[in-house]
């Protein structure tokens, strides 16, 4: 028995010491806890959605999504082969071009009236605390932090390990001038190192000008927030980035409700909109979108063209890994939605008029 509880104990303490590792950032305090506890958003000792807005739908149970996840065999959720993709050479871009590279899931570079602005890399091959879990799809890597440019402005829309990388962060420390992202969010940034004076959070319905000529409005989402046990400590949103020549909707993760229609009356009309098109199930509709509610969502918020993202790189739900992209794009079709669909690290023209190859049929 004295074994066994000796153990016991080794186990509950390595698992105390994991949970308080510094990949899990930082819970906000002083100021900042200050802030958001005076926070609109922020009720019984977490942020709300603005709709109610359950983890899984109302017939549904966490056992049933979990067995699904670990023991369905009949979807093809992993690429059979690597996925094809173009690098760009972003160390080089010409300063003049508008350019935007898609590195897969929701990662993604933009090069806009001359400023560099990266939003929710990952780059460390995995999404998740544990690195052998969670892992990146066969040639979804292709870029790493030694290919950017130095970043005028990093975003950051919420802290979920599929868009706030530990190690990844750590190695763009030296390379972004200034981030913008989520009240609270700063918590873990700081903890990781970075300068508070070059952090900006922003709750809903704030709006900041990091540089001059680009003002940047942080809206509402549908969705949660949290790297360990404690949710909703932290907020969770979308930007509306307007620059001299461009208004560009960065959506972050959000299920469908009334904001976007909303967003897209005081706001719109978008040059281009970059909405979560992956990782959606009926179980968790609240959530994440469905394709079609992504198509949805574009017309609500005037969008002259849409890039749909957070899928083909990380197997986070239990759909076959390319339905996203085939039947997002048949809903486009049918709405006359001007869809792009450009392979990882293809080189997307935000200026003229681009026809993108169905990449993902040479998987197989």
């Amino acid at each position: 028995m004295l074994v066994l509880g000796i153990i016991i104990a080794c186990i509950f303490l390595a698992g105390y010491i994991f949970m308080h590792g510094a990949q899990f950032g930082a819970m906000p305090s002083g100021e900042r806890l200050l802030k958001i506890q005076q926070s609109p958003n922020y009720r019984d000792g977490q942020f709300q959605n603005r709709s109610p807005t359950p983890q899984l739908t109302e017939d549904s149970s966490l056992f049933d999504v979990l067995r699904k996840f670990f023991f369905d065999k009949t979807a093809n959720k992993i690429p059979p082969a690597p996925l094809p993709s173009s690098k760009t050479d972003l160390l080089n871009l010409n300063a003049d071009s508008q350019t935007l590279v898609w590195f897969g899931h929701s990662s993604y570079f933009i090069q806009v009236d001359g400023k560099k602005i990266l939003v929710d890399p990952v780059f460390s091959g995995n999404a998740s605390p544990l690195r052998f879990t969670t892992r990146s799809f066969a040639g979804s890597d292709i870029y790493s932090v030694q290919d950017l440019p130095d970043i005028d402005i990093l975003i950051i829309s919420h802290d979920h390990w599929d868009h706030l990388d530990y190690r990844t962060i750590l190695l763009l420390k030296p390379k972004v001038r200034k981030i913008v992202t989520s009240l609270g969010v700063g918590a873990h940034l700081e903890s990781w190192g970075f300068d508070k004076n070059a952090i900006i959070e922003m709750d809903w319905d704030e709006e900041v000008e990091p540089d001059e000529g680009f003002i940047i409005n942080s809206v509402t989402a549908r969705h949660f927030s949290g790297r360990g046990f404690k949710r909703n400590r932290t907020i969770w949103s979308s930007f509306v980035l307007k620059t001299p020549h461009k208004k560009i909707f960065i959506g972050g993760d959000s299920g469908y409700d009334r904001h976007f229609a909303e967003i897209g009356n005081q706001f719109g009309p978008f040059d281009l909109v970059i909405l979560e098109n992956g990782q959606y199930n009926l179980n968790w509709k609240y959530i994440h979108m469905l394709p079609e509610e992504t198509v949805r969502a574009a017309i609500d918020l005037k969008a002259e063209k849409l890039l749909p993202v957070h899928w083909a790189k990380f197997n986070l739900s239990l759909h076959a890994w390319n339905e996203p992209i085939l039947r997002i794009k048949a809903e486009a079709e049918k709405k006359n939605i001007n869809l792009l669909h450009p392979m990882i690290g293809e080189t997307v023209n935000l200026d003229i008029e681009q026809k993108f190859e169905n990449w993902w049929e040479q998987v197989h």
